[in-house]
């Protein structure tokens, strides 16, 4: 019974365009993919400041590990609550300009657990719908009545929130869109909190490090909480949540995804404090991916694509779900690798390639992706 349900369903999936089989990497080297023996240039990743193929940091985890061991063998609740984690996590708070944080093992599982966790039944949560299916997930867990706006317009949210100054219900958004590539309208946001006064979440996992100064991020102004991964511009693993003094002990108490998972190991808070110098020194490395996604937004917006991204996310629109694939499968027979976002990522018949910039990313790799995608385009369509 199980085996025909799930191999209809995989049918359907193939024949609507959206069936997954990524293909297996057998080998990263910087910017390029190796890949059943070929060598790809990849824009398909998240390595926004290039440092997952650093030397030095590798050198750093490596020896992190070989000090502290491979696993911290409990949850954090049992014995796996470690000095050095604790260490770790207020050495982030400070340096994002936050009153407390809190690891988890993946960006997903934090999502999870901070909106599950902090709010409930009778609550009102007014949501960007372009907001990381994690957040969806975890507001609706909560079970408070979830309250959708427009992407990024913050008048239609205005709208929503109707003519109460005195609304109490939060607000959860991003700061830089994961997979429309645009900026949270910051200013505006910041206006209408002050006249609601409701609490802030913001999602910062594609701006830490990658954007603000020093790679803080751009949201600290509107955001009363802020989450982050490691797993991006950080080139580490697991992610973290910046909160408001008190509300640590609260999570620590009441979030499942906390309680009843293994937490990461004392070598990854180690390295987290290593890391903080070095993302604090990469404002060369910022700079460069600001202007080479710049030049390539610009360069695929004059030869005609329908463009959108404001900085080193840049979707480029073509609709149709099985001709995006087929494009993207033309890129790959060319040797760049790119990915095909489509339903339920972004909504149905408005599928994109994801192009991720890198600070590892040139002006030739530009010119070889536009060229390249023309080619596809024109065989494909």
């Amino acid at each position: 019974m199980f085996k025909d349900r799930f191999r209809k369903k995989v049918n359907a999936q193939k024949t609507a365009g959206l069936h997954r089989n990524p293909p297996q990497v057998e080998k990263r080297d910087g910017k390029h993919l190796i890949i059943g023996g070929k060598r790809m240039l990849s824009f398909a990743g998240n390595d926004y400041l290039g440092l997952s193929e650093d030397q030095r940091l590798k050198e750093i985890v490596s020896s992190n590990f070989a000090k502290y061991g491979t696993s911290s063998s409990s949850s954090r609740l049992v014995s796996g609550n470690y000095s050095v984690i604790g260490e770790a996590e207020a050495a982030f708070a400070e340096y994002f300009g936050y009153d407390e944080a809190l690891f988890f093992p993946s960006g997903y599982q934090c999502n999870l657990g901070l909106l599950s966790t902090l709010f409930t039944k009778g609550d009102t949560v007014y949501y960007d719908k372009h907001i990381h299916a994690s957040s969806v997930k975890g507001i609706t867990l909560s079970g408070a009545s979830p309250r959708g706006y427009k992407h990024n317009r913050v008048s239609h949210l205005a709208k929503r929130l109707g003519s109460d100054t005195q609304c109490q219900a939060p607000v959860v958004t991003e700061s830089l869109f994961s997979m429309d590539g645009d900026l949270l309208d910051i200013e505006g946001l910041g206006q209408l909190k002050k006249e609601h006064n409701f609490l802030t979440v913001v999602d910062e996992a594609h701006a830490f490090g990658a954007m603000g100064e020093k790679g803080k991020g751009i949201a600290k102004d509107v955001a009363d909480i802020a989450v982050g991964t490691f797993g991006k511009a950080l080139a580490l693993f697991g992610a973290f949540m910046l909160l408001p003094e008190g509300f640590k002990e609260y999570i620590l108490n009441f979030s499942s995804p906390m309680i009843y998972t293994t937490t990461l190991p004392e070598a990854h808070a180690a390295s987290a404090i290593d890391l903080l110098p070095i993302i604090e020194g990469c404002d060369d490395r910022r700079e460069h991916l600001k202007n080479i996604s710049a030049t390539m937004r610009k360069r695929l917006t004059n030869e005609g694509f329908k463009v959108s991204g404001d900085a080193h996310i840049i979707a480029v629109e073509l609709g149709e779900e099985t001709k995006t694939v087929e494009v993207t499968q033309a890129l790959f027979n060319r040797n760049i690798f790119v990915f095909p976002a489509r339903f339920p990522t972004v909504p149905l018949g408005r599928a994109i390639i994801r192009v991720g910039m890198t600070a590892l990313h040139d002006k030739k790799d530009v010119k070889l992706f536009i060229e390249k995608l023309k080619e596809a385009c024109n065989e494909v369509c």
